[in-house]
């Protein structure tokens, strides 16, 4: 999948503004893809202020959002009914070489995985917000790994996050 063009400027201009959720509503999505993925429905959701995955009993969000705290935490893992849940995040702070760099890495992710979603957004062509989602097995069976990146060009941020998701 290739990376599409958005109609919105993003709304989290920042890697600060972002927070971390696993029970909010679907937002307005500015893109939305459905894949099915090790058997596994998947909904991929970009936002304005970021993205969405839902997937079984999973809504994640990472976004900037009033009403939550600010933050994403650098590990969260959870029971959910019939699954596990394990989540990281990270941010980086790039010199423009190797941001762009890493951009065009994220770029060519997205476009040799069949079950991802890309937006650039308005004003930058390294303004992105990706999802890319693949099978994993786990000790009780299947289960997902899904990775995401938000590039912030003029901090030269980059936020990653990487989520598994095994049955239990």
């Amino acid at each position: 999948m290739h990376a599409i063009s958005l109609g919105a400027p993003y709304l989290d201009t920042d890697a600060d503004q972002l927070c971390f959720s696993l029970d909010l509503p679907e937002r307005p999505a500015l893109a939305e893809r459905e894949v099915v993925v090790g058997g596994i429905d998947v909904r991929l959701r970009l936002l304005g202020a970021s993205h969405q995955v839902f997937v079984g009993p999973v809504r994640e969000t990472v976004a900037c959002l009033r009403e939550t705290d600010r933050g994403l935490p650098a590990t969260h893992s959870e029971e959910l009914p019939g699954w596990t849940y394990d989540f990281g995040a990270e941010t980086r702070r790039l010199d423009p070489e190797a941001f762009s760099a890493e951009v065009a890495r994220v770029l060519g992710l997205v476009a040799d995985n069949e079950n991802s979603l890309c937006g650039i957004f308005p004003g930058s062509p390294e303004a992105v917000t990706a999802v890319v989602v693949e099978a994993a097995d786990g000790p009780a069976g299947g289960g997902l790994v899904w990775r995401t990146w938000h590039t912030y060009p003029q901090h030269g941020q980059i936020v990653s996050t990487q989520t598994r998701l095994e049955a239990r």
